[in-house]
């Protein structure tokens, strides 16, 4: 029994050394968007900037107003109303009345075969004229600049495609234990740094800002390829660099924030049609994925308790990195480095979700998504 604890620590501390430190290192090395200057008005191409949007009342007004205060001199903005029934429809129409670069695209049928997000966003791209697009969701809020600083970045780094991680506005205890935790995972998964490697197999798209040329949406196959994927953010990051286009991800903190879920309940039910997703809708793969964070996070706490020795300094290992993984994340999403001692509990609720998300969509035989209902069997069939 010590022999078998003593090769499974000894490969979680490798898993930490190796792997943690690489993308710990990367994260600290990721352009950041304050650092490049704004383009002047010369430099500007021009940019559409597309999004969905279905009953957001609540949040759009807020969103637009950072929308109209955007200083770029090129710039269109196409909202898709994806059959609103609150009054999605009438603040779009009002503020589009009152700002030229604005227009409305209202959509009243989903036809067979696509999500309504997906969907949204092709609509809102036949429209467009851009140069290059940024796709983003309709609760984001930008800052005035934002745009400039990110073409200097693009063609500072080379790049087609540029998602952002922005600031989210976090109340309370466990919204930030859940959400930074979240944001460490994603950086564990995707270790973004490498994500402009051509030889790596890393990808990645935050659905809050991702700026690609046109040319590399349209030979990526736009969100057509998307029509049944979930997770649509994700999988144009992927889709992009699979086609041989240079991807990256950058820093924005203030310059481009969001309120995701509000509440700690809703958080939990937000992701119930996403998380499953993420496996391919693989309860397999569900369950691997919750035994491996359960042991690669937590393992180790119970190994320093339990072992000696040999097993014990490789927990410390084990434990330690993570540990200051987290407070990295937490300075970036400005909070407290304290959160990073709650990571074992977001590891559980983390865990939990999945199995979850998993659960309810067996279940179900399906998602409900934006009051429609989409079968487990065309989910598999679609998702890219």
């Amino acid at each position: 029994m010590h022999s078998f604890l003593f090769v499974v620590f000894a490969l979680v501390a490798a898993f930490w050394i190796f792997h943690g430190l690489r993308v710990a290192y990367g994260l600290l090395h990721l352009p950041w968007v304050r650092d490049f200057r704004p383009v002047s008005d010369a430099e500007c191409p021009r940019i559409s900037l597309l999004f969905a949007a279905r009953d957001e009342e609540e949040k759009l007004p807020e969103a637009l107003a950072t929308l109209a205060a955007i200083d770029y001199p090129n710039l269109e903005i196409i909202a898709a109303d994806d059959r609103s029934s609150d009054a999605t429809s009438e603040i779009l129409d009002a503020f589009a009345a009152k700002h030229s670069r604005f227009r409305v695209a209202h959509i009243r049928e989903l036809p067979a075969g696509w999500l309504g997000k997906p969907h949204a966003l092709q609509k809102a791209y036949a429209l467009s004229t851009g140069e290059w697009l940024v796709f983003t969701d309709a609760d984001v809020r930008f800052q005035p600049d934002v745009l400039r600083r990110c073409v200097n970045l693009v063609r500072n780094r080379g790049l087609d495609h540029l998602t952002l991680f922005g600031d989210v506005d976090m109340s309370g205890f466990w919204e930030t234990v859940l959400l930074t935790f979240f944001a460490m995972a994603l950086q564990l998964a995707t270790d973004p740094h490498r994500v402009s490697d051509p030889t790596s197999r890393f990808y990645i798209g935050v659905g809050a800002f991702q700026m690609l040329r046109r040319t590399a949406y349209e030979a990526s196959g736009t969100h057509r390829r998307l029509a049944m994927e979930v997770v649509d953010d994700m999988k144009l990051g992927k889709i992009v660099k699979e086609s041989g286009f240079r991807s990256g991800a950058g820093i924005a903190q203030e310059a481009v924030s969001i309120r995701w879920h509000s509440g700690f309940g809703n958080l939990i039910r937000g992701v119930t049609k996403n998380f499953f997703a993420t496996t391919g809708y693989s309860l397999f793969l569900s369950v691997t994925a919750v035994i491996a964070m359960l042991l690669f996070h937590i393992g180790p706490l119970a190994g320093l308790a339990l072992g000696h020795g040999w097993i014990r300094l490789f927990c410390v290992i084990a434990i330690l990195i993570p540990l200051v993984f987290h407070g990295g994340v937490d300075r970036i999403m400005r909070v407290s480095v304290f959160y990073a001692f709650t990571y074992p509990i977001g590891v559980i609720f983390f865990c939990y979700m999945l199995l979850r998300s998993a659960f309810v969509t067996i279940r179900q035989g399906g998602i409900v998504w934006r009051d429609t209902f989409y079968s487990l069997k065309d989910l598999k069939r679609g998702g890219g």
